[in-house]
């Protein structure tokens, strides 16, 4: 049979008629078999929700603090914020469009490519860093809680007295595991919650956030003092003054890698979505608005925080911290901790523990569900000892996301030019389908995906090739996507 070859129909009710004619197999269960009519509940607003609740989050307020350190003017800063969103825009719409056609998971879109048991290599590539993540969230949202309760409640503190383990008391990892069970929950609860939460969030986030900003600029007399002073964030003496564009490239592709892991995976999502128009609009709205908005807001009220307190506080669990100290208000310490909580919980649950539950789920299909793999993820998110590693774990995670682009340029390339946008949806979870290849693994795409990612690890080896390093998202992307379609034409 054909890989490429159309489906009978493109017809929404012959499609779910056929996932429902699926024959019993070791690659399907429930939670990864095509989602049926009822199941796509998601519309416009449901999709562009689900973006607000990942981009609004501590590490988007403070991304602007980096290249602003880096040398960049705070508009370049938010260029680049939102030229790496509108370019990973690109593979995104690709890929959410087989999740919304066929009803299918990552994991089994990746099966198309790399085969039924090659799609392993990918799907738990993206898993490893998705579970990174996770820990390193989690424990960010931990602390969160740990501070603004101490605010509210000094002895919570103390609590344990002077027991320590790496670094940390009681008061800690108990703010930690009490917000790792909460993830767990939605985890539990499913998809459906997932939606939920992010639908009911995104317009407390936002309007949280321009709370913030109306606060800023009413304590320092108005938005053009506080974008004057916006510049004196960066530092006295900076390579960026002489080369803004050595500087622009790097974060640009960081922009890139940031939702490179979410372009994979982007189908576990709009296989719910009720049609193309609401999952890429609905991506498009909340991608390309509310992060380079929210990056905004954190460097005008940083901005303001310098002409209040003499000093630039990035952090906002900091500033919302001495903003409570100061009110003297228990209900402003409140609203502080359930801001962070919420904004932290809607990003970590989406970003980085739907796709490693599913990736795991896909290792054994007929003992693994959704809710056990991302059981098994938070686990991993915990046996990483962020608390620790946090550092370290954050370099190495964004420089990892990069790499991933080499799995892009395979699967957007399958996509695009050799299935067309047409795969058998029955051979996806069959053993002796279109897409068993040898033995379930397709070695063009495995040979495509280790020839990106060496080219950009090449840049790391001399200064002249240090170009296919800052840019690891573009050039493993390129190289894997052409020899891929070289490969697969011969």
């Amino acid at each position: 049979m054909n890989p490429a070859a159309p489906l009978a129909s493109s017809s929404s009710g012959e499609l779910v008629e056929l996932a429902d004619a699926l024959p019993p197999s070791a690659l399907i269960n429930p939670d990864i078999a095509p989602t049926r009519l009822e199941q796509r509940t998601w519309n416009l607003w449901h999709v562009a929700s689900l973006w607000v609740g990942m981009s609004v989050c501590i590490p988007t307020y403070m991304l602007a603090a980096s290249m602003i350190d880096a040398g960049l003017s705070w508009q370049l800063s938010l260029f680049a914020i939102l030229l790496g969103n509108a370019i990973v825009l690109v593979p995104l719409v690709i890929n959410a469009h087989a999740g919304a056609k066929y009803g299918i998971p990552f994991p089994v879109y990746a099966r198309a490519a790399f085969g039924h048991s090659g799609a392993h290599v990918p799907a738990l590539m993206r898993a490893v860093v998705a579970c990174g993540w996770f820990g390193i969230q989690t424990w960010i949202g931990g602390l969160a809680i740990n501070a603004l309760l101490g605010i509210l409640w000094p002895a919570w503190l103390s609590l344990g007295g002077e027991w320590r383990f790496m670094g940390y008391g009681v008061s800690h990892y108990v703010s930690f595991l009490a917000f790792w069970l909460v993830n767990m929950y939605f985890v539990w609860a499913g998809t459906e919650s997932i939606k939920w939460l992010e639908t009911l969030s995104a317009p407390v986030l936002i309007g949280l956030g321009l709370a913030l900003l109306a606060w800023a600029t009413f304590r320092v007399g108005g938005l053009g003092v506080m974008l004057d002073g916006a510049d004196a964030l960066r530092p006295a003496e900076g390579g960026a003054r002489t080369s803004a564009l050595a500087v622009l490239v790097p974060w640009v592709t960081a922009m890139v890698g940031y939702w490179a892991t979410l372009s994979l995976n982007i189908p576990d999502f709009t296989r719910y979505a009720k049609s193309q128009r609401d999952q890429a609009i609905g991506q498009a709205l909340g991608l390309l608005t509310t992060m380079p908005l929210f990056a905004f807001i954190g460097v005008a009220v940083t901005s303001a925080t310098v002409v209040l307190y003499g000093q630039a506080i990035w952090n906002p669990v900091d500033l919302l911290a001495r903003l409570a100290n100061e009110s003297g208000s228990p209900l402003l310490g409140l609203l502080a901790l359930a801001a962070i909580v919420v904004a932290t919980l809607t990003t970590n649950i989406a970003a980085n523990i739907v796709a490693p539950a599913n990736s795991i789920a896909n290792l054994n299909p007929r003992r693994i569900g959704f809710r056990l793999g991302g059981l098994i993820a938070g686990a991993l998110g915990v046996l990483i000892f962020p608390w620790k590693l946090l550092d370290m774990y954050q370099g190495w995670l964004i420089t990892y996301s990069g790499l991933l682009g080499a799995v892009g340029g395979v699967i957007v390339c399958d996509y695009v030019l050799i299935r067309r946008g047409a795969l058998v949806l029955k051979d996806l979870y069959t053993v002796d389908g279109a897409y068993a290849y040898r033995r379930g693994i397709n070695r063009h795409a495995l040979v495509a995906l280790t020839a990106g990612v060496l080219v950009a690890l090449a840049g790391t080896l001399a200064a002249p090739l240090r170009f296919l390093f800052d840019g690891a998202w573009f050039s493993a992307a390129i190289v894997s996507f052409g020899l891929y379609w070289l490969l697969m034409k011969r």
